[in-house]
């Protein structure tokens, strides 16, 4: 759960500032990217959010993602909490994620 949210922060950012350097023809395509970068970010945080935090938090912190801009920022918050639970118990954790030889 944690790489994929890696992974859609990572997707997500690269959308928003290459939309500046695209033709403005192909911006809606960005935007239908973005989109699906949410609701695959909406599943991930989801998931990971019932683990760190509690099966209401997961809910709301899930829908919180499909609104832009607040979605990224949550997406964030998640990591950095799973990411903080992972390194309390010794799991060194670099750019991707965990090693899940570790876990």
């Amino acid at each position: 759960d944690l790489k994929g949210i890696l992974v859609c922060i990572l997707i997500y950012l690269i959308a928003v500032f290459g939309q500046f350097a695209l033709p403005a023809e192909i911006r809606p395509l960005v935007g239908l990217g973005v989109l699906f970068v949410g609701l695959a970010g909406t599943i991930f945080v989801f998931l990971l959010a019932m683990k760190v935090y509690s099966t209401a938090l997961g809910v709301l912190l899930g829908i919180l993602t499909l609104i832009p801009c607040i979605g990224l920022i949550v997406l964030l918050v998640v990591n950095g909490k799973a990411t903080g639970i992972l390194r309390q118990n010794g799991i060194k954790v670099g750019l991707l994620g965990a090693n899940l030889s570790e876990v």
